[in-house]
């Protein structure tokens, strides 16, 4: 059997079979059954599994021999899982009586002595931390190979004008690259959610067992050590119902996504012939099946559509918990497939949104022709008016009816005569030319955090010297 094939049946009986006199019905055995999808789980529950058994031997609650053979079955079944080899089945239940179940099989009474002072309730939830925290890692990871690809485009097209809008309006001169510096922004506030996320994700709840503790002499935190965690879950009931960290998760996830669906939005738009800003690379298009001319943006519009199914996942977890009473429930079952699908789609949405960065190719021609459209250089002109002494009010007015005769006329302010713009104000000079033009325009943008090529490209070294920290 392979790791992916469906379990099998079996008929041995359940660990805590000896209270009821009836077996289970086989239908509320498939209905309750964890093992199809948390076997993932397997490795975290082996590490978990190692350092509770090294803590009960150091506490003498396990002998040399026992911990020794418990080690060696592990071993064993490590390899089993990760050969795909290992002998999952649905009467077990879950993964932790699955494992549980080959090791007493390897091991004999050791396997069975595993479980002193410990329960599924607080195993579980310190296997779902050791897996989040893992994946948490490498999603940390991902994050920062997109932001290196928006950072490699934003130094490419430091002083690539393009049109920054408000409403979707033209409204300013921007610069690509200072446009690709905004998701890179974006994107370092998500992989800081995340860090902050891990700090609650990595406190130990083994040893809660249960609900209310163990009465054996066990050290919590000599598991905590072992297992890498930086503190303990301080309250036994709370330890094994807790599931903020897997909605906090959710939450930082969905915001993850929600920069991706934005970023992809403009994609769609950008790559669209009525804009022409971008092309996207041919290996992350599709075709028509009828309009042989198309190249369809359908990885940005996937990652876009993907948001709603991570929000989806967000939303399931806050309903799950909302009406649960201490301690832990069967309800939290349910936890699992919502966190996991969530882990999978952010991993894999990340892992090609780096790709396609790579393949982006930039049209500065159709950009400054946008950036020329739309009077974008108007606030200039204010702020030239004001600088000569007029407020701001009043040099609002001014080019506000300054735009409407350029508009009459079909032309730019930058192709109003000197005469003309003096007749809407004595203070208008030869200078103010240059405060028309794009490249005046965006180098004006100077200040901290603004559009100027060489904020931008500063701002892109500063990027890169964080992400190596």
């Amino acid at each position: 059997m392979t790791q992916d094939s469906k379990p099998e049946p079996a008929t041995e009986a359940k660990t805590w079979s000896g209270r009821f006199s009836v077996p289970i019905a086989e239908s509320v055995k498939i209905y309750t059954a964890s093992v199809p999808f948390d076997r993932r789980l397997a490795e975290f529950d082996i590490q978990g599994s190692l350092a509770h058994a090294q803590m009960l031997s150091e506490a003498g609650l396990l002998s040399p021999e026992d911990l020794a053979a418990i080690r060696q079955g592990m071993s064993t079944i490590l390899e089993e899982v990760r050969q795909g080899a290992f002998p999952w089945n649905l009467d077990d239940e879950d993964v932790h009586l699955n494992i549980e179940r080959r090791l007493t099989a390897l091991a004999g009474d050791a396997g069975k002595r595993l479980h002193t002072a410990r329960s599924r309730n607080d195993q579980v939830a310190t296997d779902i931390r050791l897996y989040l925290r893992h994946e948490i890692d490498h999603l940390r990871s991902l994050l920062a190979d997109v932001q290196e690809a928006l950072l490699d485009l934003a130094e490419q097209h430091a002083d690539t004008a393009m049109p920054g809008f408000t409403h979707l309006q033209v409204a300013q001169p921007v610069t690509f690259g200072h446009h690709m510096m905004a998701y890179v922004e974006m994107f370092g506030r998500d992989r800081e959610r995340l860090a902050d996320c891990r700090r609650r994700v990595n406190r130990l709840p083994l040893g809660a067992a249960a609900l209310a503790g163990t009465s054996y002499p066990i050290r919590r935190e000599r598991v905590a050590e072992l297992l890498g965690f930086d503190a303990l879950c301080l309250n036994s009931l709370d330890a094994v119902s807790d599931r903020d960290f897997a909605i906090e998760f959710c939450s930082a996830a969905a915001l993850v996504m929600t920069h991706v669906s934005r970023l992809s939005e403009e994609f769609v738009l950008w790559m669209s012939p009525r804009f022409g800003f971008i092309r996207i690379g041919d290996a992350f298009c599709t075709g028509s099946s009828i309009m042989p001319q198309k190249r369809n943006p359908d990885v940005p519009e996937l990652a876009r559509g993907k948001t709603g199914r991570v929000n989806g996942h967000l939303v399931a977890l806050l309903t799950l918990m909302k009406g649960q009473p201490l301690a832990y429930n069967k309800d939290n079952q349910e936890d699992k497939e919502p966190l996991f699908d969530t882990v999978d789609t952010l991993s894999g949405t990340l892992s090609v949104l780096a790709e396609m960065l790579r393949q982006i190719t930039v049209n500065r021609d159709a950009m400054r022709r946008a950036a020329l459209e739309g009077f974008s250089t108007a606030t200039d002109l204010a702020d030239y008016l004001v600088k000569k002494g007029m407020p701001f009010r009043d040099a609002h007015e001014v080019v506000a009816r300054a735009v409407r005769l350029a508009e009459e006329r079909s032309c730019d302010l930058s192709d109003l005569s000197l005469e003309t713009l003096q007749g809407f104000s004595t203070l208008v000079a030869q200078d103010v030319f240059a405060v028309l033009t794009i490249e005046g325009s965006l180098a004006s943008r100077d200040g901290v955090g603004g559009t100027a090529p060489d904020r931008v490209r500063s701002a892109v070294q500063a990027a890169r010297l964080s992400l190596k920290r």
